[in-house]
């Protein structure tokens, strides 16, 4: 099997989630999340687009409910034994096939499940209420899983600085190919074949790249332009490894920058900084980003910065490599030992069409924050 941690370490995230369903008096848990399944079991895929199921009782026995397209990969990649297939057709049923499954594993009275994930639709959602209701109770624990997962053990540790090295050598590959005349895909084709080239992984979402105006965008879109001799470019991207992520950002200038933009450098600077401050245990979400608007704010740039600043990161699949939680006003989520955060300081100045961003990946520890990639903030020009 293909499997990247040891019986030992499946073992004891096994009982950390029996011990979380003994405290919501669970009977069994229906897991959607392909984190979730991946994170207990190893179970690795992109089969999740469509209907799959693990359902975990309190006893601790398990079960995979998933296409015949994915039975192999289930046997390759997970340590589930007991796998089922629904049956494609034009009269498929993978609800009714889930309910008799339970009625088979004896499940009843109260099914924790997990309804804020990507792989159950609102169609599907509906369908598995309707079949359950006067059977069990489905109780909505779609946080229980993540607030397990958000702690890395040793061996995951290990994982994501594997991620950041690979983030790091495609934040070099990229600014040795910055330059005028430079086309946006050659930088793309450079970031993502050094991180293949060194063992990594797809990531959870498309890297973000955009020139000129489409500096100021955070999201990838389609369509590509070459550089001029006085631009900007922004790059958000990450390394996998395992389908663990460690995300970097910033913002490169092609010739002599603006004024804004270095004025905008230093207070992103700033302001990344006091959020790294700020990841220490005992702090909460929310106290990241009161750091990261107190700066920002006070730079009168509060116009041109986002409502949230950051989040954790994981093992994740597409479409998002971000896990909970989230740095945004007032989050109480707590900062504990083991967390892997990344924090991105983003500056949109649609009027003047400047952008200025800056991110990296931490690793909270018992007195702080570590770094783990990005060491150099500097302005960077080409």
């Amino acid at each position: 099997m293909a499997l990247h941690f040891d019986t030992i370490e499946f073992a004891e995230r096994k009982s950390k989630l029996l011990e979380a369903m003994a405290r919501e008096r669970l009977d069994a848990v229906f897991l959607f999340a392909q984190e979730s399944m991946f994170w207990l079991t190893g179970y690795d895929t992109f089969g999740f687009c469509f209907f799959q199921c693990l359902v975990v009782k309190a006893d601790g026995k398990m079960a995979l409910l998933t296409r015949s397209a994915d039975l192999r990969q289930a046997q390759h990649t997970s340590n589930v034994s007991d796998i089922r297939i629904w049956k494609d057709g034009l009269h498929a049923d993978p609800v009714g096939d889930l309910k008799k499954l339970a009625a088979e594993m004896g499940i009843k009275g109260r099914i924790g499940c997990e309804f804020e994930s990507y792989g159950l639709t609102h169609r599907r959602g509906r369908e598995l209420e309707a079949a359950f209701a006067g059977v069990a109770d489905l109780i909505d624990v779609s946080d229980m899983v993540p607030r397990l997962r958000v702690i890395k053990s040793p061996a995951e540790i290990a994982y994501v600085r594997e991620a950041a090295r690979l983030s790091d050598l495609a934040d070099k590959a990229a600014l040795d190919a910055i330059k005028a005349g430079a086309d946006e895909g050659d930088i793309l084709a450079a970031q993502h074949n050094v991180i293949f080239a060194n063992g990594g992984d797809y990531p959870g979402n498309e890297f973000i790249i955009g020139s000129g105006r489409d500096a100021l965008l955070c999201r990838y879109k389609s369509g590509r332009r070459v550089l001029e001799p006085r631009d900007q470019i922004t790059l958000e991207f990450a390394g996998a490894y395992r389908h663990y992520h460690a995300a970097l950002m910033r913002t490169v200038i092609v010739g002599e920058p603006r004024p804004l933009h270095v004025a905008y450098h230093a207070a992103a600077k700033e302001a990344l900084l006091a959020c790294q401050a700020a990841m220490k245990p005992g702090a909460k979400a929310g106290d990241i980003f009161a750091a990261h608007t107190g700066v920002l704010d006070a730079h009168g740039l509060g116009q041109h910065r986002l409502n949230a600043c950051g989040y954790s990161l994981g093992a994740k699949f597409t479409p998002s490599w971000m896990d909970p939680p989230m740095f945004y006003q007032d989050n109480d989520w707590p900062i504990l030992p083991g967390m892997v955060l990344f924090a991105h300081m983003i500056l949109m100045d649609s009027e003047t069409e400047t952008a200025m961003c800056l991110g990296r990946t931490y690793l909270v520890g018992a007195q702080g924050a570590e770094t783990l990639n990005g060491s150099a903030l500097d302005l960077f020009t080409r």
